[in-house]
């Protein structure tokens, strides 16, 4: 999952109650899609620092709760506000997500010089997705690196 840390860094998760945030205002609909679809309670999250000086990896969270209409989609002061959702038909979704481990920060040049992540969703050219899958021998291989 990225975020961009002047939004949402891992560290304000970390200081956060319970360590615990809601992940809102993605609107693109694959995206929303691997949130609603594929993801549920106790699923491991590579928490992504993006659109900043050096992006990468910045700690390991876990969903914390079932996927649930994005409350910011129905607020007309929220630069994530969609005219067309409704509370009866809601287009976006958001989940919450806790942090579990900080480690060592792994920027993208560093993930980009291991073999073993040549076929990351993440690494492909043209990548902007906020939410993507990782496969399971990814997500082992990274977390060795960052230290847990």
């Amino acid at each position: 999952m990225k975020s961009e840390p002047d939004d949402v860094s891992f560290d304000d998760v970390l200081a956060a109650p319970g360590q615990t945030t809601s992940w809102y205002g993605v609107r693109n609909y694959q995206a929303r899609n691997f949130i609603r679809d594929g993801m549920k309670e106790g699923d491991g999250v590579l928490f992504y620092h993006s659109s900043c000086a050096v992006p990468g990896i910045a700690g390991i969270a876990e969903i914390a709760s079932a996927p649930y209409p994005d409350a910011s989609q129905f607020d007309a002061a929220s630069p994530y506000h969609d005219p067309k959702a409704t509370p009866e038909q809601p287009r976006w979704t958001g989940i919450d997500v806790k942090a579990v481990h900080k480690g060592r920060y792994l920027d993208l040049k560093e993930l980009r010089s291991h073999p073993e992540l040549e076929h990351m969703r993440l690494l492909a050219k043209g990548s902007r997705l906020s939410v993507m899958p990782v496969e399971p021998d990814e997500w082992r291989f990274i977390v060795k690196l960052i230290g847990k």
